[in-house]
């Protein structure tokens, strides 16, 4: 990586890093006081969770920094471990804003339906699932490591931390990253995009004056958005990769935008959230004006009948 690059890197680790303390910190205290007050329902569970995917690759933050400084200066034996948090952090902020989605577009298509199954037990339930896809995966690339910790010397003799493999471990590695990417990425990306679409079709025909139908499509397509500019780059490096039959090159660079939505996820979620004060939604939304506490949040529950 050119010094220019390498200089972007450190930026960006260091802007999510305080950026996204702050931010996720802030969900996490809007959604336990919104659990506290209304009771678990799933999109909380799945905000969440998400929440503490991103405090988690927040916490390992630090680490991402010093190796993008320095290259790689701590034990063997941590890299396999930071390399766990952190990758488990991206998949699990990947899929739980892909079930946010889900439930979304549940909550306003199926109403009555999908009120039968807004329970906290049975959202913790998938949530636990999701987890559990997330680390078997992960679990499978660290059987990879064959005793090495993923810790190799570069040319000009310093350490790197999963970024160079042998023969063996490419051997693994390649197949199982190509499998994360249709399962873990293309999978939760086609559902996404299927109900944002259909909850923009909804909202299009239904009778919210037109600024609140701006500000839910503007949320709808937002939470799109970061899905696409955060996980595309990196898990497509995973398909042309497994074409090319080796790690490419640019691998690292694509990993940039993935670490971004540690501060772009918490303002899709402090949209979606009535709880949010009036004078946040308003910088953020546009404009309130003189309507009511939550008016510029309610717009994206109006169409619905229960809450999300």
């Amino acid at each position: 990586m050119d010094l220019r690059w390498h200089a972007v890197s450190l930026a960006i680790y260091l802007f999510t890093f305080l950026l996204g303390l702050p931010a996720n910190l802030l969900v996490l205290f809007v959604y336990l006081r919104k659990a506290n007050k209304r009771g678990a329902t799933p999109s909380v569970v799945y905000a969440l969770n998400m929440c503490l995917a991103n405090l988690a690759l927040v916490a390992w933050m630090p680490i991402k920094i010093l190796e993008t400084a320095v290259h790689w200066v701590l034990p063997s034996a941590v890299c396999p471990i930071y390399s766990f948090f952190f990758f488990a952090s991206l998949y699990g902020s990947c899929l739980f804003i892909t079930a946010v989605t889900i439930g979304r577009y549940l909550s306003i298509a199926f109403p009555i339906s999908y009120k039968m199954y807004r329970r906290a037990r049975l959202s913790c339930g998938v949530s636990a699932t999701l987890w559990a896809l997330v680390i078997l995966h992960l679990g499978l690339a660290l059987a990879a490591e064959q005793g090495q910790h993923f810790v190799a010397l570069a040319e000009g003799n310093f350490s790197l931390c999963y970024e160079k493999f042998t023969d063996e471990q490419h051997a693994v590695l390649l197949p199982l990253r190509l499998e994360m990417a249709l399962t873990l990425f293309l999978v939760p990306l086609g559902l996404t995009a299927f109900c944002t679409l259909r909850c923009v079709a909804l909202v299009g025909r239904s009778f919210l004056p037109p600024g609140s139908k701006r500000r839910v499509l503007a949320v709808a397509l937002s939470t799109l958005g970061v899905f696409v500019v955060c996980y595309m780059p990196y898990n497509v490096s995973h398909v042309v990769g497994f074409v090319l039959r080796t790690t490419v090159t640019w691998r690292q660079k694509a990993m940039l935008s993935s670490s971004c939505n540690v501060f772009l996820e918490p303002v899709v979620m402090l949209l979606l959230s009535p709880a949010v004060p009036q004078g946040f939604c308003g910088r953020i939304c546009g404009t309130c004006g003189l309507q009511r506490r939550g008016t510029c949040q309610s717009s994206l529950t109006k169409e619905q009948p229960g809450k999300t």
